[in-house]
């Protein structure tokens, strides 16, 4: 069996199907021994161009370990989706299951969040902008 990498966009409208959609796919996968290492959902964001007038989408990452007719089934489905715009099968040397770097920004974004919330550095000016007259 193979490593891939699988990310696919769904519609915005179609959004509140992704679990569906997810659990779905999860069951090819399983029903023909494979198995997923890592899956992400990465929720909606902004496509870089609109896509069939869409702007923003719901993005899934998943990384599997399955054989090629389980890979064919999953990209039949795919493509006669009428919920998923676009996809991505990458073939990978291994499995992955760290967080990707989008999850990772994801969470260095909250944390930064929680850190700006604290009261006690609002008042200070950063050092790099400490204003300077003129000459």
């Amino acid at each position: 069996m193979r490593h891939y990498e699988i990310v696919f966009i769904v519609h915005p409208d179609q959004s509140e199907q992704v679990p569906q959609m997810v659990e779905r796919y999860k069951g090819v996968i399983a029903q023909r021994n494979g198995t997923v290492h890592r899956l992400e959902d990465w929720g909606r964001r902004q496509l870089a161009y609109p896509l069939a007038k869409v702007h923003k989408a719901h993005y899934v990452l998943m990384n599997i370990e399955c054989d090629n007719e389980t890979l064919k089934e999953l990209e039949h489905s795919f493509k006669f989706s009428d919920a998923v715009l676009r996809h991505l099968i990458v073939g990978m040397p291994k499995a992955h299951t760290a967080p990707s770097p989008m999850m990772r920004e994801e969470k260095s974004k909250s944390m930064m969040g929680e850190r700006g919330a604290n009261p006690a550095s609002e008042g200070a000016p950063e050092p790099s902008r400490v204003e300077r007259p003129a000459a």
